[in-house]
């Protein structure tokens, strides 16, 4: 008798700690009754989410930007933890704001290589958008031959800028070099470098010229041709004597 007695007040005093526990341990051990739900704060202005989160023992921060003219400067248009969700008091609360939208002015790409380009577009806020590509003999191979904005033009930081990069002389074209100024044998390597050839040479006498020099060529530099052909020169001489002696060195 004594025994059951002893079990049933061993098991009475279980169930007493065992309300203790859950209705005064816990919840200061878990904090329960310091949690709320998460007020919405979005769309808001800053100064008034200040003051309701400071009202209701919050921490905030603004931790992002979102660059846009959609919203009023100031506007909170995110919150982090979400609205309704369980929050403990004294937790940070980190927002998102609204800032006008800014531009930059779109710098000179033509002529730079891709990558220089990708790289000075992006330390200013801009990126590539599209990409194009044509063959044009006035560019290197890999170097931006066109743009758009242009130069100069205001471009909002985010946006993208297209560009054309020159595969650079078109396959079994011909591009003529500026042969004007340079010495014959040099006219020549270059001519032999553009897969041309040396055409008719003639002299014309000139006494304010270093001897053979190039005064002319028969097709403008720059000028894009389907096939290899021959260029003549108009090259200077000092008197006719050097004619001969051009004509005997290559005899």
């Amino acid at each position: 008798m004594n025994f059951i007695r002893t079990l049933v007040s061993i098991g009475g005093m279980i169930v007493v700690f065992a309300l203790i526990a859950e209705f005064l341990v816990m919840p200061v051990y878990t904090r329960h009754n310091q949690n709320r739900i998460m007020m919405d704060v979005q769309y808001k202005m800053l100064d008034e989410v200040v003051r309701l989160l400071k009202s209701e023992n919050y921490r905030y921060e603004v931790s992002d930007t979102l660059y846009t003219n959609k919203f009023q400067v100031g506007t909170i248009v995110d919150q982090y933890p979400k609205p309704y969700t369980r929050v403990k008091m004294g937790r940070t609360i980190r927002l998102k704001i609204a800032q006008p939208e800014r531009s930059v002015a779109v710098p000179n790409l033509i002529g730079q290589s891709r990558r220089s380009a990708e790289l000075e577009l992006t330390q200013i806020g801009l990126l590539i958008d599209t990409v194009y590509t044509e063959y044009n003999p006035e560019y290197p191979n890999g170097t931006v031959a066109w743009q758009y904005p242009k130069a100069g033009d205001r471009r909002k930081k985010g946006m993208g800028v297209q560009i054309t990069v020159s595969k650079g002389m078109p396959p079994n074209f011909f591009q003529v070099p500026n042969l004007i100024g340079l010495s014959i044998n040099k006219a020549k390597e270059l001519l032999f470098k553009s897969r041309l050839k040396v055409g008719k040479i003639s002299y014309h006498q000139d006494q304010d010229l270093v001897p053979y020099t190039v005064l002319d060529q028969s097709i403008k530099d720059g000028t894009v041709l389907d096939k290899s052909t021959t260029i003549n020169l108009v090259v200077s001489v000092l008197d006719i004597q050097d004619i001969f002696n051009s004509l005997n060195n290559e005899l």
